[in-house]
């Protein structure tokens, strides 16, 4: 758990993790240098033998921060919760019981991209990133949605230090080489205020425009998972509707912030001629023939409460 003033919020996420029905866990804290009575109120938790409390030096910034707690992380499994959310107490055995029948997965999410399916599924890497850029979309969960798998995590190198991207660009890394677990919803609670981060990326300019950079280079990476027309069909799909924002910044007079966007979009001028051929291929629609594994009930999936996960540590 990584926090910076968040002393409204904190008791409850700390509580929340501490009334698990997973037994083997610990609840690694990282203060970013709170400026309010975030610490302090930290501190009340620390006679609690799974609690595990760090203050910065300094203030490191969102993504270092959470990747200051992996390095201090000793389970198996990493599982993020910002200090303003809070887990039902069922979540961290779901998703660890889950994530152990797909051994080779990296990263699983509590997000359901799809009605029809029954979860928990995996998807390739090749079927993941045609769900995300040739379909309706599934990894575009943050941190409190999902679970990483810690070796998998390291290997990465964490997530980059990029504002309102870093999530993503570690996805997307991870999707890459090893498979997807989703899960079905209602195992955390991701709570909507006016202080916190996602508020204020709706109004930034950057967030759209760093993510176009972050499926670029996504897309183009030699090791993308899809094949040549699918890879032409995701970047014309991405590029289409990035160029279609520009276009009506352009429209509206706003030529600085057309211009901006661009830039920190880095999309190359060359590409704009792939956009005018059209894609078969809806970027919200759906992708039929997908390797959902474990599409069938999988009862091993669901443990009996209380039975601590031998060797399978998160920490939240």
């Amino acid at each position: 758990m990584t926090a910076y003033n968040r002393e409204n919020y904190i008791a409850e996420a700390i509580e929340s993790v501490l009334a698990q029905t997973l037994l083997d866990l610990e609840l690694v804290i990282v203060d970013d240098g709170s400026k309010d009575h975030t610490l302090d109120i930290a501190r009340r938790y620390t006679n609690d033998s799974r609690v595990r409390l760090h203050l910065n030096e300094k203030n490191l910034g969102d993504y270092p921060n959470r990747n200051r707690a992996a390095e201090l992380a000793q389970g198996d499994y990493l599982k993020y919760l910002d200090a303003d959310d809070m887990m039902y107490p069922h979540c961290l055995e779901m998703m660890v019981h889950q994530m152990e029948q797909f051994p080779q997965a990296s990263v699983g999410f509590t997000l359901a991209p799809k009605r029809e399916w029954l979860y928990p599924v995996a998807l390739s890497p090749q079927d993941a990133y045609r769900l995300e850029f040739l379909g309706s979309g599934g990894l575009g969960n943050g941190p409190t949605f999902s679970i990483y798998r810690k070796e998998p995590f390291h290997k990465a190198r964490g997530f980059p230090n990029a504002r309102f991207t870093s999530d993503r660009a570690l996805t997307l890394t991870l999707a890459r080489e090893h498979p997807v677990v989703f899960m079905a919803s209602g195992l955390v609670f991701y709570r909507y205020h006016a202080a916190q981060e996602a508020m204020a990326e709706m109004s930034n300019l950057e967030a759209f425009s760093r993510r176009v950079r972050v499926n670029w280079e996504a897309l183009t990476h030699p090791l993308c998972p899809l094949s040549k027309p699918e890879q032409a069909a995701a970047l014309r799909n991405v590029f289409g509707l990035f160029l279609r924002v520009v276009a009506r910044d352009l429209l509206r007079g706003r030529l600085r912030t057309g211009v901006n966007r661009w830039k920190l979009s880095g999309v190359p001028l060359g590409r704009t001629w792939s956009v005018m051929i059209p894609s078969q291929w809806p970027y919200r629609g759906t992708v039929e023939g997908l390797n959902v594994l474990a599409i069938r009930p999988n009862w091993k999936a669901y443990p009996r409460s209380r039975q601590p996960v031998r060797n399978s540590r998160p920490v939240a």
